[in-house]
């Protein structure tokens, strides 16, 4: 057994790989951290201490790990990957002995969630599988209130999308998707170099926030929310009055303070709201 507990190196990373028989799988996306100074730089702006429980998703070999449990935090890694899980043991098995990790073997897309969060706030720290970072961070989002606080890396490209503003070229679905349910920013870069295998993309660390005020929003409310987003940036070239053609006519559009001219990515927030609202059902009847 290679002896637990180091700071995490790019010869650390090599030591578990050859320790386990192991190699990066390209299919699940797995690009390992192995630079101690941004490990430190997450954790620090993930601010989480002793009284946090905090969600990592695809721990690897345990890079972000032992940071966050060095926090005193009460961590739970959820690793997809079985034959990790004996590496990943040997970086951080220590911290299991005092209760303070847990290590989950599983697709976090098929978790047990009610039995994993229980009545708790969480702060969700990962380096998230690029392959399905953003839609994961939007379903979770729509499906488990209780997860607060994020810092999270992603492909650069996935980060600006989420973190865009209305006007920009960049601003989508995932934009106004995320801003539904909480407050985005980028916080950091993550240059290449500092994962084994080298990826071919930069990252960023985005940090989200949830809005408290979303706290009342139902399931109908936010998926006509999403499909009128979604039908509308289908044809994000149009204008809405043809975009959403059959989805909200111009007289709805209006009432909600939309020009008809304008295209998808001119929208803010609360225009997207007031327009779900306006082409609720019965909306029309009632006024």
């Amino acid at each position: 057994m290679v002896p637990s507990g180091r700071p995490v190196s790019r010869t650390r990373i090599r030591e578990l790989l050859d320790a386990h028989d192991l190699g990066p799988s390209r299919a699940l996306g797995q690009n390992f951290l192995c630079d101690q100074g941004m490990v430190d730089k997450i954790v620090r702006l993930a601010g989480v201490g002793p009284d946090d429980h905090v969600l990592e998703i695809g721990p690897g070999l345990g890079s972000l790990t032992a940071g966050l449990c060095a926090t005193g935090a009460r961590v739970v890694a959820v690793e997809i990957d079985r034959h990790l899980i004996p590496a990943l043991t040997d970086q951080v098995g220590h911290h299991q002995e005092t209760g303070r990790l847990t290590i989950i073997n599983a697709d976090v897309r098929e978790l047990d969630w009610a039995s994993v969060l229980g009545d708790h706030r969480w702060a969700v720290v990962a380096n998230l599988p690029y392959n399905i970072a953003t839609p994961l961070i939007l379903d979770l989002l729509a499906e488990q209130p209780q997860l607060d606080r994020w810092v999270v890396m992603v492909q650069r490209e996935a980060g600006e999308r989420l973190v865009a503003r209305p006007g920009s070229r960049t601003y989508g679905i995932p934009s106004v998707l995320l801003a539904y349910w909480a407050e985005a920013r980028i916080v950091g870069s993550v240059p290449a170099d500092l994962f084994l295998p080298r990826p071919n993309v930069e990252s960023v660390l985005v940090e989200i926030r949830r809005r408290p005020q979303v706290g009342g929003a139902t399931d109908r409310e936010f998926t006509r929310f999403r499909h009128l987003v979604r039908t509308a940036f289908g044809q994000r070239r149009k204008m809405l009055r043809k975009s959403l053609a059959g989805v909200a006519d111009v007289d709805q559009l209006a009432a909600a303070g939309i020009d008809p001219t304008q295209r998808p990515e001119e929208l803010d927030l609360d225009r997207w709201l007031r327009l779900t609202a306006t082409v609720a059902p019965g909306k029309r009847d009632a006024s």
